[in-house]
């Protein structure tokens, strides 16, 4: 018997080493396909796995195997990844946990974690499998576990931490937000990062930075907004690296591993919607561009969206294919759009393998804009439609919604690509939201045939001068009301509530009830962590500078529930201690000094709150063959009840937005979507073999493993349901949030 916890702990480790030994993730290893130790399963994302039992015949026979509970009510989004017999998930109170894939039981908790990549991690391992890490960021910070004890690891970057925001053209201490909701992708001894600068005038940019795992040094930078001499400075106005942000990676990169190769699918430049401080193409902006995944540097590159001004940046991530084109086998690179287009190109030169045309587009109406008169615009299908008209209108609408409606589009102006304008409405379909997201694709690599998940979402738009927001507060109480915002808010809503990462603030107040914002604040909301330690005070003066009058309502909606601390193996908390910051500065709200500017700046909200305008289905799967360039399939996917059903007026309908897919060898392509659904799907004709609804809201991506010749499918079911779907988590025997396990039932002998 064991005499202290001591001894429990060391004979844990030593049994769980034995689990993870002879595992290798290094570069110099062949990735077939049979493992999930990396977020999206490999360095390719396709999501595609390699296993034998699970087939088109045996799927619907699929049962809960295990189950773990998070044993609280936070939505992690977290995608777990499987080293071997070891799972490595998020829950309990914000805790890395280790599991026995056989159990399910804990190995070992590395709890007070809050602010890891949402999205998950990753594994790395040393040539000869002595060295076994967990990399991923932390809030600002990159920082390394021993996947083995569960420690941090203190002789990494800086007593265990690697500072993101230190190395981007602007002082670090006026930087509040960088981190990505991905962890990365892992290149041999490298972890190449992208970025979640914010979307409001004067964010950072994302540049993309390598950095060693093992020591933390930065190994290269890529400036995704060029530097005096670079490729592409031409292409902005001068010196606007100075002061221009995002062209960031804020989701998936994809690696070549056989060729050394990662490719980024970049984002928009800021401000999103208005671009007369960018005027030109703004290389690198919505565009794929393969690096040499050693140094750094640029191999080729193709912009999907040139001088985008309606948030359309590249979010779903690269899928390498091998492709056959007038019977010849090409390796190829595939990338699907919000647009709703797809581009297919030759993976080492960059040449596009169907046609692309640059169509004329209207030019802006507002003042200082120049909208790029072209845009590319793919040869193969579209997977979405362009338009919101009368007669597409959501059919669900009751009269008096529809009459509204058809009223705003007798002045508003829908169709791709027209400029925003404070004259009139544009309404964007695809929207912002819309197309593919992150998540949103997978292959069967060596057959040429990619899926997608996409939503027909709609956003409206119209421009507005950024003005100081009109308050009713004293000068003292405003300075200190600034100052919190400031630290707190600013990163994600904007120097002046204008909107960046998160949505516009600009009189908030006068559309939500006071205790409504207090819950938000306090309790979070969708991608926004609560913030706890916020004193009536401070949320009454926040309320007011948003545009409201501070009055109590009664108000339904979901709140977060009592959080419970971590219990069980816990061997270390919180991760490395990040040093403070001596002297914190101020976001930059001004171009700087001699640089020509615009004489108004504008902004706009996203408009994502009519995202179901337009007729269903609002989301689908689709199965592209790259091959002859055809749509072999297309199935609507997810939960629209409640719409259809006409009980809603307004909300986001149907849904995959930021679900996931596993595609199996044996033809089998699972998905999720919006109300707990996963399916499985036939991949030659897209007819559904099995599907199940959860207890709560499936989150993050899917993941797969083999043990002892038995599949495994894992799905997190830690969401909260949405108003306009059906809550699931109150039928009889509904299974609290977790991580949910479906196997075939073992036959017994």
């Amino acid at each position: 018997m064991f005499k202290n916890n001591r001894c429990i702990y060391v004979y844990a480790i030593s049994v769980f080493m034995g689990m993870i030994a002879g595992v290798s993730c290094n570069s110099d290893s062949s990735y077939n396909h049979t493992t999930w130790m990396l977020y999206g399963g490999g360095p390719d994302q396709s999501k595609f796995f390699d296993g034998k039992e699970i087939t088109k015949q045996n799927v619907s026979r699929m049962q809960v195997e295990w189950t773990y509970l998070t044993e609280d009510n936070i939505p992690y989004m977290f995608q777990p990844i499987v080293v071997d017999t070891v799972m490595y998930v998020y829950g309990k109170n914000f805790s890395l946990v280790a599991l026995s894939i056989v159990s399910g039981k804990e190995i070992w908790i590395h709890s007070n974690l809050q602010g890891v990549s949402r999205r998950g991690i990753n594994y790395w391992e040393s040539k000869d499998g002595n060295d076994k890490r967990l990399v991923f960021t932390l809030n600002n910070s990159l920082q390394v576990i021993d996947a083995v004890t569960g420690k941090s690891i203190r002789s990494f970057g800086d007593s265990g931490y690697v500072d993101l925001r230190v190395g981007l053209d602007r002082d670090p201490t006026t930087i509040r937000r960088m981190q990505a909701m991905m962890p990365g992708v892992i290149y041999d001894d490298l972890v190449i990062l992208g970025s979640a600068p914010g979307e409001g005038y004067f964010s950072p940019p994302g540049h993309i930075r390598a950095y060693n795992i093992i020591s933390g040094k930065l190994e290269w930078t890529f400036h995704t907004i060029p530097h005096p001499g670079e490729f592409g400075y031409e292409t902005w106005p001068k010196d606007a690296y100075k002061y221009a942000g995002g062209v960031n990676v804020w989701s998936e990169m994809t690696v070549d591993k056989k060729n050394g190769v990662v490719f980024l699918p970049l984002g928009s430049p800021t401000f999103d919607f208005y671009g007369a401080d960018r005027i030109g193409t703004n290389l690198f902006g919505n565009s794929l561009v393969a690096l040499d995944a050693r140094t750094g540097k640029r191999i080729w590159h193709y912009q999907t969206v040139h001088h985008d001004l309606w948030d359309y940046d590249l979010s779903a991530a690269p899928q390498l294919l091998t492709i056959n084109r007038n019977g010849k086998n090409i390796d190829a690179v595939a990338v699907a759009t919000k647009s709703g287009y797809v581009f297919v190109f030759d993976r080492k030169t960059g040449e596009s393998l169907y046609p692309v045309e640059e169509k004329p587009f209207p030019a802006s109406n507002m003042p200082g804009e120049q909208a790029w008169p072209t845009q590319p615009i793919s040869s193969l299908p579209s997977f979405t439609v362009h338009e919101v008209t009368k007669e597409t209108l959501n059919p669900y609408f009751p009269d008096s919604l529809r009459n509204a409606w058809l009223k705003r589009l007798d002045s508003a102006k829908s169709g791709l690509y027209i400029p925003p304008s404070d004259k009139y409405e544009t309404i964007m379909m695809p929207g912002a939201l819309a197309g593919a997201n992150y998540g949103n694709t997978a292959s069967d690599p060596d057959n040429g045939i990619m899926y997608i998940l996409t939503q027909e979402y709609a956003s409206n738009y119209r421009l507005s001068k950024v003005e100081p927001p009109k308050i009713t507060l004293s000068e003292s109480d405003l300075k200190k009301v600034k100052g919190y915002y400031f630290s707190n808010c600013s990163a994600c809503h904007g120097d002046n509530l204008q909107g960046s990462t998160g949505p516009s603030l600009v009189n908030i107040g006068q559309r939500i009830f006071y205790d409504e914002f207090k819950s938000i604040v306090q309790n979070g909301r969708g991608r926004m962590p609560g913030i706890t330690h916020v004193g009536e005070e401070t949320l009454s003066s926040l309320f007011r500078y948003m545009g409201g009058i501070p009055r109590s309502f009664n108000m339904s909606g979901r709140r977060g529930g009592p959080v419970k601390k971590a219990t069980g193996p816990i061997v270390d908390s919180g991760g490395a201690k990040i040093k403070p910051d001596a002297n914190r500065g101020t976001p930059m709200t001004d171009y700087p000094e001699g640089i020509a500017r615009p004489e108004n700046r504008y902004t706009t909200d996203y408009g994502t709150e009519w995202m179901g305008l337009g007729s269903p289905p609002w989301s689908s799967i689709l199965a592209f063959d790259l091959n002859n360039g055809t749509i072999k399939w297309k199935r609507p996917i997810g939960e629209d009840s409640a719409f259809v059903k006409g009980d809603k007026t307004k909300g986001a309908p149907g849904g995959v937005l930021r679900k996931g897919m596993i595609v199996t060898s044996t033809g089998v392509v699972f998905a999720t979507a919006k109300g707990g659904k996963v399916y499985a799907f036939d991949a030659d004709n897209g007819n559904i073999l099995w599907e199940t609804t959860l207890s709560n809201e499936v989150q993050g991506q899917p993941c797969m493993y083999t043990n002892n010749g038995r599949q495994y499918l894992v799905i997190n079911a830690c969401g909260n349901f949405t108003a306009d779907s059906y809550n699931h988590s109150a039928k009889p025997g509904a299974l609290p949030k977790g991580y949910i396990v479906f196997a075939i039932p073992a036959v017994i002998k």
